[in-house]
């Protein structure tokens, strides 16, 4: 996909691809939908970015928390096409019952500690990494693992941005992957302007 093809992309068609790169929260792309055209994708990365940092306190804890727990078990929450596809990328979706009943302590100690998921960007990592750095993490107070984690959270973003530009060559909507779905998020993160015009 080139950013021409981006910035000639109806409305609807810019949803689907991009309102996922932020967990849950469409909002995002959708103000960025109005900051085009875009010189090229660093660019575009830079103003999703913008519109998350300008956004309300109330908004940015509400896409920290729309994020899933990392190896969350079955059925338990939701995780949209792009968490499942970055967890099971490291392995999150193949734990042993011992390793699963780490991630669901270390879960729940940070979510105990800090109120908030524990969000890191898995790419590239393995599960001793990720498991260090929840143990490291768990020191810190709130204030630095807010921050922690919203650089994490738009660390993610640039992942799935270099992923969309990647896997879109010459294909159309609902071709060859998996488009954000509201549906994928859980109740009280759905974002009912989505759909709006």
């Amino acid at each position: 996909m080139t950013i021409s093809e981006v910035n000639a992309m109806e409305k609807m068609e810019f949803l689907e691809r991009f309102g996922g790169v932020y967990e849950c929260s469409p909002w995002v792309a959708k103000r960025v939908l109005e900051m085009g055209p875009f010189e090229d994708f660093e660019h575009l990365t830079g103003q999703l970015r913008k519109v998350v940092e300008a956004a309300g306190e109330a908004e940015r804890r509400k896409l920290i928390l729309a994020h899933p727990d990392l190896a969350g078990k079955p059925g338990v929450g939701n995780l949209t096409a792009e968490s499942r596809k970055e967890q099971q990328g490291v392995g999150l979706d193949r734990l042993t019952g011992e390793e699963s009943e780490v991630f669901s302590g270390l879960n729940a100690a940070y979510r105990r500690s800090f109120g908030f998921p524990f969000i890191i960007c898995v790419e590239g990592l393995e599960q001793a990494g990720i498991t260090r750095a929840f143990n490291e993490r768990l020191l810190n107070n709130v204030n630095d693992e807010l921050r922690t984690a919203m650089d994490e959270v738009h660390k993610i973003a640039r992942v799935r941005v270099e992923r969309i530009k990647g896997e879109f060559r010459g294909k159309k909507c609902g071709e060859g992957r998996e488009f954000f779905r509201e549906s994928d998020c859980a109740e009280g993160y759905k974002d009912t302007s989505f759909r709006e015009t």
